[in-house]
């Protein structure tokens, strides 16, 4: 169990490592760390209550997201927990860097 703490967290460092290369110049020190884990976090917590993890694909194989709910899921959060007010557009960066990390590893 514990290695599966350990592995967790490597990859989430790798994913935080990547969204920080795939955000624009200005956000690349916007958030900090701490911030960019709790961002993963909601995003996990989104997936896993919305549905998206049991959608079935299409004939394609894909399965739709909605990038904006993610997002005004992470900005209604993050607002409830008081950890401040976002920019959608900014966070919106920061899921789809999630996303085009996760994209990255099934290639």
């Amino acid at each position: 169990m514990e290695d599966d703490f350990l592995r967790d967290d490597v990859d989430d460092e790798k994913t935080i490592e990547f969204i920080k290369n795939y955000v624009p110049q200005e956000l690349k020190e916007k958030f900090s760390d701490d911030e960019y884990y709790y961002f993963l976090d909601l995003i996990d917590e989104y997936y896993s209550e919305s549905g998206i993890l049991d959608a079935v694909p299409d004939a394609d194989g894909y399965v739709d997201i909605d990038l904006d709910k993610i997002v005004d899921y992470i900005v209604k959060e993050a607002r409830k927990d008081e950890m401040g007010e976002y920019d959608p557009e900014d966070i919106l960066f920061i899921v789809q860097g999630e996303m085009e990390y996760a994209d990255s590893l099934d290639e």
